[in-house]
């Protein structure tokens, strides 16, 4: 009979093992790139689940490397979206293949740096310009690749046919015809960035860019959501007055009646809680059904 503590020594070893050969492989695929697109001096910023992102140098300037994990489709997405936006608020997509992205290195401060400062209204501001520079990009360009509303809000409307087949009056049952009605009168479609908030916002000599897209299509409302539910500082986030007041000076900016930008708000804050609930995310999802609660009241039900 195998000895209790032996019982634990091999899931150990195996994952000792797995980490070395995917860090083996991980520095066979960087040697690939940094040869084939004649890169140098890689230094590890970060490692995500989706990607492992270096700062390398190219033509003597310091570019983004991310080396995607396999089978990454967001990642995908997001470098179409990119093409599309051609540098108009957001990083330059220098090259792109299935495994890798080189990037435009936005070296500065993070916008959520600004409110951490005391400037919420202005981060705010900066994020409808950035908006408005994303969606000035031309849209006569394919958009095989990128993903539509429709599709992005299945998890939504999923949930919420669970919870009316069980009786539940849920949140989800109360919004899913209000996306419904939403994405069947979408207005000014434009390729979406998806997922802006302060951390994906950065400064560089061209100003204020947004990175790593979700590349999503629809309404240009849609972006402004994400915004609304963000940065993670829950005196600020769960502030019905801040919260009303930042979607005021986005609606202004844009150009958006007030009403719709709510709407996409709230839908988003149960589509996102519908996700994480899927993963089991149990605190993030109630933040954003805090953020939900909150608009609820605000919301012109169908």
């Amino acid at each position: 009979m195998c000895h209790p503590r032996h019982s634990f020594v091999w899931p150990r070893r195996l994952l000792y093992f797995n980490v070395i050969i995917s860090n083996m492989m991980n520095n066979i695929r960087l040697n690939y790139y940094l040869d084939a697109w004649n890169l140098s001096d890689p230094q590890l910023l970060t490692q995500t689940v989706t990607s492992h992102i270096y700062t390398v140098t190219h033509d003597s300037e310091t570019v983004i490397l991310k080396l995607l994990s396999p089978s990454e489709t967001d990642e995908q997405r997001g470098a179409v979206a990119l093409r599309c936006f051609d540098g108009r608020g957001a990083v330059h997509l220098l090259r792109h293949d299935d495994g890798a992205h080189l990037l435009e290195y936005a070296a500065g401060d993070e916008l959520v740096t600004l409110v951490e400062r005391g400037g919420d209204e202005n981060a705010t501001r900066i994020i409808a310009q950035v908006i408005q520079q994303l969606h000035s990009a031309s849209q006569d360009v394919p958009h095989d690749g990128l993903l539509t509303l429709d599709r992005w809000f299945r998890e939504l409307f999923n949930k919420a046919a669970v919870d009316r087949q069980a009786g539940i009056e849920s949140i989800y049952v109360r919004c899913a015809p209000l996306a419904q009605r939403l994405l069947a009168d979408q207005r000014d479609v434009r390729v979406l960035h998806g997922d802006l908030h302060h951390r994906n916002i950065r400064q560089s000599l061209r100003g204020w860019l947004a990175f790593d897209p979700k590349g999503l299509v629809g309404e240009r409302t849609y972006d402004c959501a994400n915004t609304l539910c963000n940065p993670p500082i829950p005196e600020l986030v769960h502030n019905e007055t801040r919260l009303l007041n930042n979607a005021a000076i986005l609606a202004d900016t844009l150009g958006i009646d007030l009403p719709r930008v709510l709407a996409f708000t709230y839908a988003y804050a149960c589509l996102n809680a519908s996700q994480l609930l899927r993963i089991g995310a149990q605190d993030m999802m109630q933040w954003s059904l805090d953020v939900a609660m909150i608009i609820e009241p605000h919301i012109e039900f169908p």
